[in-house]
């Protein structure tokens, strides 16, 4: 125990609190039990060390832990516990929960046995908290930890701190917000730099390792988290390495899922099950023309790669500008609004507002007379009515 503490204790003695994500002030930490999903890279480690450096003066009250802790070789989190609150620890934070087998058993044991105990796991956005082996259902609150936003970015590049908009602020009052941001900032310049490099935080270790970082993340998602947390077979590896080849550079992709599965060699459930996980894992984003999640025999109409970093990672400097674009659109808006397919348009959000996406020579054609529509648009600063600049949808969290 007392080597765990000094582990926890020299972790957030080299935590800097200068640059902070969206999350750790939306998170209510005085719920019991709370997990904390996101993909590879995100940052959800950091923002646990953050929080607990500012909140807990009393380092004997909370502790962090690995679950890759040699630890765990000869203890369960049950003994951890049990050991932790007898000395007075109230606060746990365990991280990659995931790695550990018997992790949802165990943790409803402990949230059931200590009344005052309180809990924070961090795990694979692949995870299913709420199917795990133990109804936890009852008991945890679950967080995602998105990606970097534009407006993440910009803080984190210049250290200047900058404001976030709801999604009706900006369809209402875009030309004010993007007017007051223009003061302190060059959208289109950093908006052009985020997307190659600025999805995740590690891009502050430099541009040149940027792109590797971020093949290492994927492949580990599909060789380790895929195989590991869904079940598949080892030997789909390399097709699913290639099908996410596939979808990061022929974007948008519309997927025929039967030619698909006998060039990939796998079946059509396989597929459209490695589809659900590979959007599941935050590599893909599927869309369809109504609003419904995918079944097991369900195939979306379009798949987008879940940010333009992914796009970019695979070398390819010429990556399709549109396909770009409406890679950003779909990324930020998505996270918290339901994003379909239009049929005279791009996209419809929330099933009212319709968007096409475009460069600032695009015309309204396509959406002229239709109902709540807006024209969204690349390379220009400031909008005008229902035109509204794309790099301002970055600024959503």
């Amino acid at each position: 125990m007392e080597t765990l503490f000094r582990d926890s204790n020299r972790r957030l003695a080299n935590t800097s609190m200068k640059l902070t994500r969206y999350l750790l002030t939306e998170i209510d930490w005085s719920i019991r039990f709370i997990t904390i999903t996101g993909s590879r890279g995100v940052g959800k480690t950091t923002l646990i060390y953050q929080h607990m450096k500012e909140t807990f003066t009393s380092s004997d009250k909370a502790l962090y832990v690995s679950m890759e802790n040699p630890y765990f070789y000869n203890h369960s989190i049950v003994d951890l516990i049990e050991d932790f609150h007898n000395n007075g620890g109230r606060h746990i934070f365990l991280d990659e929960v995931h790695k550990y087998e018997n992790w949802s058993r165990e943790l409803k044991f402990v949230y059931d046995s200590f009344s005052d105990l309180y809990i924070v796991i961090t795990a694979s956005s692949i995870l299913d908290i709420y199917k795990a082996e133990a109804d936890l259902s009852r008991r945890a609150i679950s967080y995602s930890l998105e990606e970097l936003s534009l407006r993440e970015y910009i803080e984190f590049n210049s250290g200047k701190k900058l404001p976030s908009f709801s999604f009706q602020e900006i369809i209402k009052d875009h030309v004010n917000i993007a007017e007051t941001l223009l003061k302190d900032i060059k959208p289109i310049l950093e908006f052009n730099n985020y997307l190659k490099h600025g999805c995740y935080p590690f891009f502050k270790e430099g541009k040149g390792v940027y792109s590797e970082k971020v093949l290492n993340a994927i492949n580990l998602i599909i060789e380790v988290d895929l195989i590991g947390i869904k079940g598949f077979d080892y030997s789909l590896v390399p097709k699913l390495k290639k099908f996410q080849y596939l979808i990061s550079t022929s974007l948008p992709f519309t997927p025929n899922i039967t030619k698909l599965s006998e060039r990939l060699g796998v079946s059509r459930p396989t597929l459209i099950k490695a589809i659900q996980h590979l959007e599941e894992a935050q590599l893909v984003i599927a869309l369809h023309k109504e609003a419904r999640g995918i079944g097991v025999l369900t195939k979306p109409e379009k798949l987008f790669v879940r940010n333009t970093n992914l796009m970019y990672a695979y070398g390819d400097e010429k990556v399709n500008v549109g396909a770009r674009r409406e890679t950003f659109f779909v990324n930020q808006v998505s996270i918290s609004h339901e994003l379909t397919l239009a049929n005279r348009a791009d996209f419809i959000v929330d099933g009212k507002y319709t968007f096409e996406v475009g460069g600032k020579n695009k015309d309204s054609s396509q959406i002229r007379g239709v109902k709540n529509s807006f024209l969204v648009k690349d390379n220009i600063e400031v909008g005008f009515k229902n035109v509204i600049p794309l790099w301002l949808f970055g600024f959503m969290y």
